[in-house]
């Protein structure tokens, strides 16, 4: 997303420099108020266009699984202070929306008022509000406010000004740009697209009303009075300081040739540009992720062979498929793999002693290729460790392991006390004397509760030895509980508790 938001910003700010140092000198209005408008919404479009041929030569799937199943009930334990939980890049975001709204809302009001407070006189095709003790003069969609301390002399002129604004309903012009401000108030371009569209709405009135005036005339008008200015972005003011040298300028400016119209033509090279930029972006993106943060969704399969998510956050060379069918791709020996590949197989097995030979290797859709075992064999191979040391599933017991001082069976209350039996002993402080990795670590401990519903038989698998050991001592630990039942008969249950924590 916010490689996104700087591709718009950076087209908008082209655009804006294209129009600063090659339009905005020609007298063609109208044209370059449809430029401003269109190329402001291209800039939301044009992230979102790929070139197919551009993204053909980036690689476009890199697909990882885990590398190991957990096969346990799993009940994630973090440890993390309040204020790290909150997103304050998002909290700054909504900030900004919220005090950008009240300021539109504030100036909407303001008119509104205006309108209910002030005489109101129907024009037919416009509505005339006469402000009381007021030289101001603006327009808001078909509202002209006119302020009664303007000379009779000047009036007409004004209105006529100002019926330009809205019969070319230049009213939504603005308001689109405000209402964008509201969302997208981190933007500097909306506010320079703002404000050369509010200068190209006065070009556009002051061209359409000095036909039928004399242009001194005219000039006179705009400059032998000062009139109020009302300090409301999205409404069509007549007189604007800070606007009259540069509509005088263009009031006097003779019209621009056709044949410079050519120069709208400059923006073409500068699409194709973004085009080509945005597709290499999006795929160079997508790549990066995958390699840098090596992220993906994965499948992992339960003790009853249920399928659910993961996400995968290591590097490697080889994918992983456990499932019920093989990969339709050529098989592979172990010799006919890389010392890399081979490094990743090896590992895999003897993670897996009991299903060594179940491992097999193929060639993958996406050229990588896949260490594969069927699920089937896996889960077959599960239940039969488990029924060796009569190891009943956590998720099919009858009763649970029952924590002291909860109701027997009751499993909420086990997880309740594990959880607050890690975050009393674990202590979270030592993995960042370790010199770690920053960033959230797992610690993935193994345990059983025998029939007399004592721990033994403590595995632990973490990121350094020492935080291996501190956690098998911590388990070992855990209280005498209830032994769980199955089938009337108190059994052995098997258990797997991830623990999760960042590292500073």
């Amino acid at each position: 997303m916010l490689n996104y938001f700087l591709q718009v910003i950076l087209f908008q700010a082209l655009c804006v420099f294209i129009y600063d140092t090659i339009l905005s000198k020609e007298t063609f209005f109208a044209k370059n108020r449809m430029y401003l408008l269109s190329t402001f919404v291209l800039s939301f479009i044009l992230p979102l266009v790929k070139v197919t041929k551009i993204k053909e030569v980036i690689a476009t799937e890199y697909s990882f699984l885990l590398p190991e199943i957990i096969l346990s009930p799993q009940y994630l334990i973090e440890q993390q202070p309040w204020y790290q939980s909150i997103n304050y890049l998002l909290a700054l975001f909504i900030l900004g929306c919220l005090i950008s709204l009240s300021f539109f809302v504030f100036k909407l009001v303001k008119i509104l008022k205006l309108i209910r407070t002030n005489i109101s006189i129907n024009k037919g095709n416009y509505r005339l509000i006469l402000l009381s003790d007021s030289s101001q003069a603006f327009s808001f969609f078909n509202f002209i406010f006119l302020g009664e301390t303007i000379k009779e002399t000047k009036r007409e002129e004004i209105i006529q000004h100002e019926l330009v604004h809205v019969k070319q309903k230049h009213t939504i012009d603005l308001l689109v740009f405000e209402l964008l401000k509201v969302f997208m108030w981190f933007n500097p371009m909306i506010w320079m697209y703002q404000q050369r569209i509010t200068l190209i709405h006065e070009f556009i009135s002051d061209a359409e009303v000095s036909k039928n005036t004399e242009k001194k005339v005219y000039i006179n008008n705009l400059l032998s009075e000062i009139f109020q200015v009302e300090n409301i972005s999205f409404v069509n003011q007549f007189h604007k300081s800070s606007l009259i040298k540069k509509r005088i300028i263009m009031i006097t400016k003779n019209k621009s040739k056709q044949n410079k119209q050519l120069k709208f033509l400059v923006v073409l090279p500068v699409l194709f540009i973004m085009l080509c930029y945005n597709s290499y972006a999006q795929s160079t993106e997508k790549v990066n992720e995958l390699l840098e943060k090596q992220e993906t969704n994965a499948t992992m399969i339960d003790e009853n062979g249920a399928f659910f998510t993961g996400i995968l956050k290591k590097k490697s060379y080889m994918d992983i498929l456990i499932g019920p069918e093989q990969p339709g791709g050529k098989e592979y020996s172990s010799k006919q793999i890389t010392k890399e590949e081979l490094e990743e197989f090896t590992a895999f097995v003897r993670k897996r002693k009991t299903m060594s030979d179940k491992v097999k290797i193929f060639e993958g859709d996406n050229g990588r290729k896949v260490l594969f075992l069927n699920v089937n064999e896996l889960n077959n191979a599960k239940k039969k460790e488990n029924k060796k040391e009569n190891l009943i599933p956590f998720s099919k017991l009858d009763i649970a392991p029952t924590f002291p001082g909860c109701s027997e069976g009751d499993r909420d209350c086990f997880h309740k006390n594990m959880r607050k039996f890690v975050l009393d002993n674990f202590d979270f402080k030592l993995a960042n004397t370790l010199d770690l990795k920053k960033g959230k670590t797992r610690i993935y401990v193994q345990f059983k509760i025998n029939k007399e519903g004592s721990v033994y038989d403590v595995k632990a698998r973490a990121p350094h030895s020492v935080l291996k050991e501190h956690t098998t001592e911590m388990i070992n630990k855990l209280p005498v509980m209830k032994p769980g039942k199955h089938k009337g008969k108190k059994v052995k249950v098997g258990y797997t508790l991830p623990i999760s924590f960042e590292i500073k």
